[in-house]
Parts: C-alpha cells; sequence; structure tokens
C-alpha cells in the first residue's frame, strides 16, 4: 500500500509488529509494535525510521506484560 511501511521491512525495524491503518481524514498511517531489549535497541529502530524519512508521530512505553 501507498503511504504505509512494508512487512518487509519488520527485521530491519527491530521485529516490530507493523500495522496499517488510516487517520481520520484518510491519510495511511503505520503503527508499530513490539519489544526493545534496551534503549540502544530503541534508537536503532528510531534510525532506521528517520533514514526512510518517515515522520514519527508519537512514541510510546507500554506496560510489560512480561514483568
Amino acid at each position: 500500500m501507498v503511504g504505509h511501511i512494508d512487512d518487509s521491512l519488520s527485521d530491519q525495524l527491530g521485529g516490530m509488529i507493523i500495522t496499517r491503518a488510516f487517520t481520520a481524514n484518510g491519510r495511511p498511517l503505520t503503527i508499530l509494535v513490539g519489544y526493545m531489549r534496551d534503549q540502544a535497541a530503541l534508537s536503532g529502530t528510531l534510525n532506521e525510521l528517520y533514514e526512510l524519512h518517515l515522520p514519527l508521530l508519537t512514541v510510546e512505553s507500554l506496560p510489560n506484560s512480561m514483568e
């Protein structure tokens, strides 16, 4: 889909689960969810998104269900 991140980039983005959606005004939106083992892994994933010239809307820390 145009405007969405392709599933083939999951490994490049730290194994994130890629979900495609649309905003209320119909613009493409990609949601990435996954576990980052440390801050360096998060930084690497954020750098990959930057190098792909993709805008980042938000980053959230979710409760860890493994604890």
